[in-house]
């Protein structure tokens, strides 16, 4: 790219819609795999997402410098949380609905072809994985997330769910726990070497 990210910045603070559709090029596939993450489908994700780049894009002057992919996820992880907090004030009319269920957005088929059986595993092994994820609570999901997905290091996720270093520490370890817990139901989709409970 001919333009770093701290020029696109600056040009985008000017107005420049140009230099911020740039910018959001880079990231947003990052910002929809975090909002799919925490809010568990694609439309709801694709929507928190997309106003989380309007929202991005209007407070461009508040934005002092650092991180920006940190700056982009705290915008997208809260706008994500208030859509939460707005449906526990307002719950939908039906839980039934999860996600994956109708279409499959899982990963392609990769080229070396496994047995039918293997990829029958593999995505019933996601979909639990994913069901256990969801289960957990906002503020443990969303740590976890950003620690063991998006790689992020304890103190930028502090800073982006705005809590301290400890608390993160916390959250993430009982998360990490709750997760394995949840899997233990499932140790037959599990490689081995992850079951508690081996013979």
């Amino acid at each position: 790219m001919a333009s770093s990210e701290q020029q696109l910045i600056q040009r985008a603070r000017r107005g420049d819609v140009q230099s911020f559709n740039e910018l959001v090029l880079i990231y947003q596939d990052q910002l929809y795999s975090l909002a799919y993450r925490i809010m568990g489908d694609s439309a709801s994700a694709a929507d928190a997402a997309q106003d989380a780049l309007i929202t991005a894009f209007k407070r461009l002057n508040t934005y002092r410098g650092g991180n920006f992919r940190s700056w982009l996820i705290r915008i997208t992880t809260n706008t994500c949380y208030d859509e939460l907090r707005r449906r526990q004030r307002r719950p939908a009319d039906s839980l039934e609905e999860i996600p994956g269920a109708e279409y499959d957005d899982g990963p392609p088929i990769p080229d070396d072809s496994p047995t039918p059986e293997e990829v029958a595993q593999d995505s019933e092994l996601s979909s639990v994985i994913e069901d256990c994820i969801n289960a957990l609570g906002t503020d443990q999901r969303t740590v976890l997330i950003l620690s063991d997905i998006q790689g992020m290091g304890y103190q930028e996720i502090a800073d982006v769910v705005n809590a301290n270093l400890g608390t993160v520490k916390s959250r993430l370890s009982r998360a990490r726990v709750a997760v394995r817990d949840c899997l233990q139901a499932f140790q037959e989709l599990l490689p081995p070497e992850f079951r508690l409970n081996n013979e």
